[in-house]
């Protein structure tokens, strides 16, 4: 049996020592290589914290102290640690998540996967330990260098130096990199650390020689021990966060677990917040991520971990690619248009446009409150910026696309990759909220493409706004084929007619079924479906969804019952503000909205979320002809009672 199948918990760790720690962090790193491949997940992250994981888990005792991850994407070794080694199914349904889990483990403490917080769950549980009268409990905060990019982390930093005799450990996971390497002024001063790796050796060599002068000795070293600060700064500059008033360890080799272990039990002792720095290497142990230059293997699909080759030909193309092509021939037209990211240059399908037009994409770090307001300022400077990132992550800046963007009048675009129902990595990171969110701000419109030519052509009507921010959503799925419109009411395509009927001729039908982008195809089916139980139905693509197409309320009078299906939040999403339109122009009509209940989705591939929520054509048909039916009783019984 190996030392990896004898680890049920953080004990088993303590318990072993020398050439078996070594034995372990290579036993982790096949197990990651080879289990990770087969279901895919964040690879590259977890390689480069097995000695850090390792060393944490001996100095301190989870979970009474309490181990806190930013972002968690680099918990595989945490959870292999603390006895979850079946990762047969990881982040599938049913199996482990792809981020710490307090459903799966104790050992968990957040979950919300997004990054920069940390260090503030940190601070207020420090805080609670210490009205509580727990002295002897550890907060420990791994921080990667990436998340300290966000102006969260250094908010809690102000707050957690405030006290000097609270019991905080902070360890900075120092790989250079977030998902491509860090930028910024942050990391260009950590850069300056890691060259500065001699400065505690020739510091403790220095001590021990002044001490060992007969007589002399320990008044001179009194003396000089008041230099310190000085010297500390001429040779490592790690001024910035002493004089928060964090006590600094390091920089320290994170793949030397004895050495790691050391540093965390030293800063245990030190009553007060401190700073462990670790340098790190993101795909540790595996070539193939160590040669990835974009990214060192961050996420990978299955594939085959010895060749690299995806193990399942591609599927096809996906929206990302289309907006990213679709970019780099607009920066080729408008020379204003330009680009901002937030540490996802590739993910989000920027990376063409950034080689293109190096001097008109910016990455801002993990800072999407940041992205926003520089938005505006470079719009209000007479560029059109285009702010592409992750809908889960612009939740964080809604204010600024409030008062910053829509106050001013920006033509601000943001592109929302991910949007609606993303899968696998959990709740967290699904994109479900935003066109509820952003119904309330004034002046913003957004668009949902339902494919690959609706998306090259709404972007472009939303980089032409220069008078108001515009939102162009797209989800995290290949793109289906293109579906033509048969006609055109108001600014809406009509996809679909009953049989037989001619444009403009909708008088007869049952239905008005409002399919919101991606949910385009699943129109089309379930008009299939009612067509087949005698049902007529009618479906339009609004094409922008706010403001709600004038059109609409006229088009909705001449059926019997409106539906509408998202990829949202139920909540005052597209279905409450059509029914709001209705009601506005008098319209008194039944509307049906299927769509994501209020509720934080598991993680599982896309489609098995969609139909554990009924988002299918089959359960839409049949809840629509259940409302109908409802329809048709209500309607005799008033006409029996009149």
């Amino acid at each position: 049996m190996s030392l990896l199948e004898n680890i049920r918990g953080p004990h088993d760790v303590k318990a072993l020592d020398g050439e078996d720690l070594t034995d372990l962090a290579e036993e982790i790193r096949h197990f990651l290589v080879h289990a990770v491949a087969r279901t895919g997940g964040h690879l590259g992250p977890n390689l480069g914290v097995v000695e850090l994981t390792i060393a944490l888990h001996r100095a301190f005792d989870s979970p009474a102290d309490r181990v806190l991850w930013d972002t968690g994407h680099q918990s595989y070794v945490h959870k292999l640690l603390t006895g979850r080694q079946d990762f047969s199914k990881l982040r599938g349904k049913g199996g482990l998540s792809g981020y710490p889990s307090r459903e799966e483990s104790e050992h968990d403490v957040i979950e919300n996967s997004h990054a920069s917080t940390v260090l503030g769950w940190a601070d207020g549980l420090a805080k609670a330990n210490q009205v509580l009268g727990r002295w002897n409990r550890h907060v420990v905060a791994v921080i990667g260098d990436g998340a300290l990019t966000g102006g969260m982390a250094w908010e809690a930093l102000n707050n957690i130096a405030a006290a000097k005799d609270r019991q905080l450990i902070i360890v900075v996971n120092d790989n250079a990199r977030s998902y491509a390497p860090t930028i910024g002024g942050l990391a260009d001063h950590l850069a300056t650390l890691r060259t500065t790796d001699g400065y505690e050796r020739a510091l403790s060599w220095g001590k021990d020689a002044v001490l060992s002068v007969p007589v002399l000795g320990r008044p001179l070293y009194e003396s000089l021990h008041g230099a310190k600060k000085g010297f500390k700064d001429t040779f490592a500059p790690q001024g910035m966060f002493e004089d928060l008033g964090l006590k600094y360890l390091g920089p320290i080799d994170g793949h030397d677990i004895a050495a790691v272990e050391s540093a965390l039990r030293r800063a245990k002792r030190f009553h007060g917040p401190v700073l462990v720095h670790c340098r790190t290497q993101k795909g540790r142990g595996y070539q193939p991520a160590l040669e990835d230059e974009a990214d060192r293997f961050h996420t990978v699909g299955v594939m085959n971990p010895l060749t690299c080759e995806p193990l399942s030909p591609s599927p096809g193309t996906s929206w990302t690619s289309v907006f990213g092509d679709e970019m780099l021939r607009i920066g080729a037209e408008r020379p204003d248009v330009v680009a901002i990211t937030a540490a996802m240059l590739h993910p989000v399908g920027l990376t063409k446009f950034a080689e293109a037009y190096p001097d008109r994409v910016w990455d801002v770090g993990i800072a999407e409150q940041h992205g926003a307001v520089s938005a505006a300022g470079l719009a209000t400077g007479g560029l059109h910026p285009v702010f592409a990132v992750y809908a889960t992550f612009l939740n964080r800046a809604f204010d600024q696309v409030l008062m910053d963007v829509a106050l001013h009048r920006c033509g601000v675009t943001f592109v929302l990759d991910r949007a609606g129902v993303t899968g696998t990595d959990g709740p967290s990171h699904n994109g479900m909220w935003d066109m509820s969110i952003l119904q309330v701000v004034p002046g913003l419109r957004i668009a949902a493409p339902r494919d690959a030519g609706q998306l090259r052509a709404q972007l472009r009507e939303a980089v032409a706004v220069e008078d108001a921010p515009t939102v162009v959503r797209f989800p995290k799925e290949t793109v289906g084929r293109d579906i033509p419109a048969v006609g055109r009411v108001g600014g809406m395509d009509v996809l679909a007619r009953p049989d037989g009927a001619d444009e403009g001729a909708d008088d007869g039908a049952d239905v008005l079924f409002v399919a919101v982008g991606a949910m385009a195809e699943v129109g089309l089916d379930v008009a299939g479906l009612l067509r087949d139980r005698g049902t007529t139905c009618t479906v339009v693509d609004p094409r922008w969804v706010k403001p709600v197409d004038e059109a609409l309320p006229g088009l909705a009078a001449r059926h019997r019952l409106v539906a509408v299906a998202e990829d949202n939040s139920r909540t005052g999403g597209v279905g409450w503000a059509v029914s709001q339109a209705l009601r506005d122009a008098g319209v008194d009509l039944p509307v049906r909205t299927f769509g994501i209940p209020e509720q934080f989705l598991a993680h599982a591939k896309r489609a098995e979320v969609l139909a554990d929520l009924g988002l299918t054509p089959a359960e839409i048909a049949g809840r629509i002809s259940a409302a109908l039916a409802r329809t048709e009783e209500t309607a005799v019984k008033e006409e029996s009672t009149a």
